[in-house]
């Protein structure tokens, strides 16, 4: 600990206040992001992205690992068109070898767990001959 008398305690705190102010003046400060966005909501379907939860109308629906990283993959860009490939490559962190039949099994799944009707399915839409878009559900 050092000590000061008052007449040096002022050039001190001078002196420290002009450090600062110099160093203000060198550091760029970037704006600030707002987080984003802790959940993804459609009408009836809620994914809460920091709970690891997704509700369908208010109630909680269990998925697996990779039902639930289809689903976000899929919602997180709603609309846009992904081919089984690429879905594969995101959820299951591998090369897509021979994906197709794996990608389509979680799809039939996550959509019994989902949809109003799996049969008319709102949310995950089949795009013939490329892979599967999320729609908002409306």
């Amino acid at each position: 600990m050092l000590m000061f008398n008052e007449t040096e305690e002022k050039a001190v705190e001078k002196a420290v206040e002009k450090a600062i102010a110099a160093l203000a003046d060198m550091i760029p400060l970037e704006a600030m992001q707002p987080p984003c966005s802790p959940a993804l909501t459609f009408p009836g379907l809620e994914i809460k992205l920091h709970q690891r939860r997704v509700l369908k109308n208010g109630t909680d629906i269990p998925l697996t690992r990779l039902e639930y990283g289809a689903l976000c993959y899929l919602a997180a860009s709603p609309g846009r068109v992904f081919t089984k490939a690429q879905i594969f490559e995101a959820v299951w962190s591998m090369e897509s070898e021979s994906c197709q039949s794996s990608v389509a099994n979680v799809i039939c799944n996550l959509r019994k767990k989902i949809e109003p009707d799996s049969g008319k399915p709102t949310y995950i839409k089949t795009v013939l001959g490329v892979g599967y878009k999320f729609a908002s559900g409306e």
